[in-house]
């Protein structure tokens, strides 16, 4: 069982950003995999595989964690991830256009993020276990052990993305009719009905 954590205010001006990025995600099959070699894979930090099953650790091993916390650390991983995806990309990659627009709609959502709370928020410290993530994520690359890296693939990332910004930003998806639990990997799983899910 996940411990209470403290609930940061989702600010409905967040919600039209976030969504603009899904519309986005729900064409990640054909521009991440169908796009790409079989197997395909690109370097990453260890930290930026970021999945829900970090989430529920995260949220079990650090005290009075709160949503607010995870949301900067969110959009913190995921500027880096999508940065070398497209640091790979050719200029002439057919997911290229694709993914710089991408970027850029998840920059002016990070924006959006930064104006929705008071500068103090972001100048408050992280709790030790959060910025010791924080640290390794900013940290240059020739400094860090090649045990700090993974290989994942492109689309791998991006469903990484999906998910997770469905279980932090979860008011903006949320379905009156139907209750979900958007960090439960079970919601995730093959075989629900598509309406129930973006496309992964």
């Amino acid at each position: 069982m996940i411990a209470p954590v403290l609930m940061a205010p989702m600010h409905s001006s967040m919600c039209t950003p976030l969504r603009t990025i899904n519309d986005s995600l729900s064409h990640r099959r054909r521009y991440m995999k169908h796009n790409f070699p079989i197997e395909y894979t690109i370097k990453v930090h260890n930290r930026e595989i970021f999945r829900l099953s970090n989430i529920s650790r995260m949220k079990l091993r650090t005290e009075e964690l709160n949503d607010l916390v995870l949301q900067r650390l969110w959009f913190q991983v995921y500027q880096g991830v999508l940065k070398k995806i497209l640091w790979v990309l050719p200029t002439r990659h057919p997911s290229r256009p694709y993914t710089a627009e991408l970027e850029r709609r998840f920059k002016d959502a990070q924006a959006v993020f930064m104006q929705s709370h008071p500068a103090e928020v972001f100048q408050e410290d992280l709790p030790e276990k959060i910025q010791d993530i924080w640290d390794s994520l900013t940290e240059k690359p020739e400094n860090m052990p090649e045990s700090s890296w993974r290989f994942a693939t492109p689309k791998s990332l991006l469903d990484n993305l999906c998910r997770t910004m469905y279980c932090l930003f979860s008011e903006c998806f949320s379905n009156a009719d139907v209750q979900e639990d958007y960090c439960e990997v079970s919601h995730w799983r093959k075989g629900r009905k598509k309406d129930m899910q973006p496309e992964s």
